[in-house]
Parts: C-alpha cells; sequence; structure tokens
C-alpha cells in the first residue's frame, strides 16, 4: 500500500475548493476590470492581490498535510489564546476600516484576525466535547460551550462586526450533532420568530397571542392528561413575554442604525432603493439582467458601471448572476453544496471525535457565510458583511478558511492512523 499522505488525500474536495478558488479569482478580476491591462500578478489590484493570497495558502497546504494531526488537538487552546490576544489588540493597534477595527496593517496588507478566530474556536471546541467527554445535556457543560464561543463572539461584536458573530451560530448545528438537547435549536428558532414578529408588530400585540396560544395549548393537552399542571406553562409564557419587552433594547441599543434599516427594509417597514438599501436593490438589477446564460465574461454593464457597491467583497454573487446567469450561478451553488457535503460524509467516517467535531464545525461555517451571502445579494437577509468564502476578495477570508479546509485534509488523510 502506498503511504504517502498525497495519496490517502481526498482529491475531490481539493478539486471543488480549487475550482471555487480561481472561480472567484476571475469575477473578482471582472468588477475591477479596466480597458488598460494589468498584470494579473499586480498586487495593488484586487485580483493581482487575490492571487498572491492563493499562492500563500498552497504554499501552507504542503506543512499543513504534514503536521501530525495531534498536533492542532494539543495545541488548540494555546491557539485559542493567541487569537484572544489578537481580538484584543485590535482596540490598541487596528485600524477602522468601514467603521469597524477589525484588521491589523502590515504594508498595505491588510489581515482580519476574526477570520482566523473561526478556526481556533472550532479546534477549543472540538478539544473541549472529545477531551473532557463533555455531557451536551447538562447545564454546567452546555455554559462552559458557550463561554468559549462567547469570548471571541464578545470582541468581535465590539469591534463592532456583528457579521462575522453571526457566524459562529453554525457551531449550534455541531453541539447537537454531539448530543446538545434539540429543543435548544428548536428554542432558538422560536426566539428568532418572536424577535421578528415583535418588530413587525407590537410587543403587546405579540404578548397577548402568546397568552391566547398558551392557554388553548394548556387546554387542549388537559383533555388527555388531567392532572395536569398549568405553572410550567405559565412560566414558559413569562419567559417569551419577556423576550418580547426586550427587542426594542436590542434592536434599538445593540444593533447600528445601518442594522437596524436594513432589517426594516428586509420586512418592508421602510422602502430605500436610494439609500441604505441601494446595494441590495443593485444586486438583484444586475443578478436578474443575468437572465439565463448571462451577460458574458467581462460585458456585465452593471459590474462595469460600478452599479453595485462592495461587488468583489459582499456582493460578487451579483458579478456571477450578471455574467453567468441562472447556469453559472446554479453550478455554484451545486459546487459549494457538493464541497460541503462531501466535508459532513467524510466527517461522519472519524472515529476519533476530535476530528469529526472539527470537520462539522468546518461545514457549518461554510454553510453559514454561503446561506447569509447569498441570501443578502438577493434581498432575503439584511446585509451583514459575510463574504463568500473562497470567492469573494478578502485575503484574510481566502487563507483562513483554505487553512482550515486543509487542516481537515490532513484528518482525513490520517483517518485510519492514530497518533
Amino acid at each position: 500500500m502506498n503511504n504517502s499522505i498525497f495519496y490517502r488525500l481526498d482529491w475531490l474536495t481539493l478539486f471543488l475548493y480549487l475550482i471555487l478558488v480561481v472561480f472567484g479569482i476571475s469575477n473578482v478580476y471582472s468588477t475591477s476590470f479596466e480597458q488598460t491591462f494589468t498584470d494579473l500578478f499586480d498586487i495593488n489590484s484586487p485580483a493581482g492581490k487575490q492571487i498572491w493570497f492563493f499562492i500563500c495558502c498552497l504554499i501552507s497546504l504542503v506543512p499543513i498535510l504534514y503536521f501530525k494531526p495531534n498536533v492542532f488537538e494539543n495545541l488548540s487552546y494555546i491557539l485559542f489564546g493567541i487569537s484572544l490576544l489578537s481580538l484584543i489588540g485590535l482596540f490598541v493597534f487596528g485600524k477602522t476600516i468601514s467603521g469597524a477595527t477589525s484588521w491589523y496593517v502590515f504594508g498595505g496588507i491588510s489581515i482580519q484576525p476574526s477570520e482566523f478566530a473561526k478556526i481556533t474556536t472550532a479546534l477549543v471546541i472540538a478539544a473541549q466535547v472529545s477531551a473532557f467527554q463533555t455531557d451536551l445535556r447538562k447545564l454546567s457543560s452546555i455554559l462552559k460551550i458557550s463561554f468559549l464561543i462567547g469570548l471571541p463572539s464578545l470582541f468581535i461584536l465590539l469591534q463592532p462586526d456583528p457579521g462575522s458573530v453571526l457566524v459562529f451560530s453554525g457551531l449550534l448545528f455541531v453541539l447537537i450533532r454531539e448530543g446538545l438537547d434539540l429543543r435548544v435549536l428548536l428554542i432558538s428558532g422560536v426566539m428568532f420568530v418572536l424577535f421578528i414578529f415583535t418588530l413587525l408588530f407590537d410587543h403587546f400585540s405579540v404578548s397577548l397571542v402568546l397568552a391566547f396560544g398558551t392557554l388553548l395549548v394548556y387546554f387542549f393537552i388537559r383533555r388527555k392528561h388531567k392532572k395536569l399542571k398549568f405553572y410550567p406553562f405559565l412560566v414558559v409564557l413569562i419567559l417569551t413575554v419577556g423576550f418580547t419587552f426586550s427587542v426594542d433594547f436590542i434592536f434599538n441599543s445593540i444593533f447600528e442604525q445601518r442594522h437596524r434599516d436594513r432589517f426594516n427594509i428586509i420586512l418592508g417597514l421602510e422602502t430605500d432603493t436610494q439609500g441604505v438599501g441601494y446595494n441590495t436593490n443593485q444586486s438583484k438589477i444586475a443578478i436578474g439582467s443575468g437572465g439565463f446564460s448571462g451577460k458574458g465574461f467581462l460585458q456585465g454593464t452593471q459590474t462595469k458601471g460600478k452599479f453595485v457597491p462592495e461587488q468583489h467583497t459582499d456582493y460578487i454573487f451579483s458579478t456571477i448572476g450578471e455574467e453567468w446567469g441562472f447556469i453559472g450561478s446554479s453550478l455554484l451553488v451545486i459546487t459549494f453544496a457538493l464541497l460541503i457535503f462531501r466535508i459532513i460524509y467524510k466527517a461522519e467516517k472519524h472515529s476519533n471525535v476530535f476530528r469529526r467535531i472539527f470537520s462539522h464545525c468546518l461545514a457549518s461555517m461554510l454553510f453559514v457565510h454561503f446561506f447569509i451571502n447569498i441570501g443578502m445579494t438577493l434581498g432575503l437577509v439584511p446585509t451583514v458583511g459575510i463574504p463568500l468564502p473562497f470567492v469573494s476578495y478578502g485575503g484574510s477570508n481566502l487563507l483562513a478558511f483554505s487553512i482550515f479546509l486543509f487542516i481537515h485534509l490532513n484528518f482525513d488523510a490520517n483517518r485510519l492512523r492514530e497518533w
């Protein structure tokens, strides 16, 4: 049997990754293309900078593959601590760009530590759950995990960068896979629905509906269970009503004005196609104009006219929709779906709990990025500044998710080996 790491490598996952990155670079190039041709490797252009970051990713692949898998587990808490220090250091040494102090700048190169915090958080969660055989049905275990996720989330939120914080919500799916009570997901879903309904109506109306619904459910169940007590239903009612009364505070005090405006537009409470809703409106126009087969590479009129702000980063999908049409957009979605399902499939083959959890974290975070980014370009979710991994312009995001994926490839290639 060939013992080479490259013989055991999951080449399908690597192939899907390469397709996404190359396709992404071509679309970043399209968004910044001028008639005067510039060198593809010009570090002063978005496409050139992305290419150089991609080269760094490929260089990092070989050493990452040759690390023994247990190195990542042994260093998980140290790397997590370094990551937290890098997030804290932003408040002293960071540079503010677009209202968020999220970057270190070194000679024209910007590094966003929150992207790398996703990797270290996945490592420490995997280490915590696997090494200590954490029982996720216990409140103490849930609090420990919540603390580990909450620390980087807090520092990122203070930058402020709520979009990156949302990505950590994907870890909920991983924890449910590892034994967390499914009711936690149900409660989270109910809270989200209550939050939206309270914004759409008002907390008093929602509270009345909750009270009526609680009584209805109680009397319906009590018909079969005569000794059923009412106080558990009353406690649930008090908690849910209390949450609805906190929505105004959360929305007006924690969210920034730009986030409030975007929520209001998505929910139909405001109409603004020239102000805060301009990006989304232009994005939908660009995607719609692409039709079935698209206008062709470098032929997008919305793209060439620079009508969509931040098109090479958060709104890269609008370029794909315009120039590659429904066919190209669908192929991108299918490629992403294949990559995520492939990672999940490989994760489930692990007998090592640490490696399985880490790979599931990668799949979950990729999914959240993918879902929110495409959703906001289509106007289905509020714009929160989340890039499309491997496709959007952004060196930190590309490098971080590439390293994330390469560690997964390392784990998979050594799946039958215990070190």
